[in-house]
């Protein structure tokens, strides 16, 4: 039986949605093609009818991932978002997280493409955290959230890295959170 385009392209933005969920819990190499299409109730024979490759699928998802962040954030104020992204609860649901933070190391060892899609992304999200914030001259306050959204994203990759028990995951956030406050003053 035939798909039509309109359940066909259904189709694809459950795997591209699917995967931007699998790739932050696991990584890029910790999902398989058969996983993946398993994972959205399809057969693993589907997948080339969609994309060209899994680096291709990589490149969708991670956008997608992203523009999620981006929308999340969009009626934030720079501090709200950094309050927000700086929690347990963040820290603790990778796969419904940032995209930057989750996978921004595998990113590293990604073709450019995947690269571009990630400093696409940074651009993206500096802005969106710029938005409100006029006080500052450009460069200074460019320098300045730049500092702060590295800071936020290393925050998590250092306290997603100790026991999820343990107090010392904690304390970075709590250690960033209040930079970040005594940043914007």
């Amino acid at each position: 039986m035939r798909v039509s385009k309109a359940q066909a392209q259904a189709n694809r933005t459950l795997i591209v949605e699917t995967a931007s969920q699998l790739f932050r819990e696991r990584g890029y190499d910790g999902v398989g093609v058969a996983d993946l299409m398993a994972a959205a109730g399809f057969t693993h024979g589907g997948f080339y009818k969609h994309f060209g490759s899994k680096a291709d699928l990589m490149a969708e998802s991670a956008a997608c991932g992203i523009a999620k962040t981006l929308e999340r954030s969009q009626d934030l104020s720079a501090q709200q978002f950094f309050d927000l992204y700086l929690t347990r609860q963040h820290r603790d649901t990778r796969d419904q997280g940032c995209t930057l933070s989750a996978l921004g190391g595998d990113a590293a060892r990604q073709p450019e493409a995947l690269k571009t899609i990630f400093a696409d992304a940074i651009e993206a999200l500096l802005t969106a955290l710029a938005r409100d914030e006029a006080q500052e001259a450009g460069e200074q306050q460019r320098a300045r959230l730049i500092g702060q959204l590295a800071q936020a994203v290393g925050a998590i990759v250092l306290s997603r890295a100790c026991p999820d028990d343990s107090p010392l995951a904690d304390e970075i956030l709590s250690a960033c959170r209040s930079l970040q406050h005594d940043g914007n003053r």
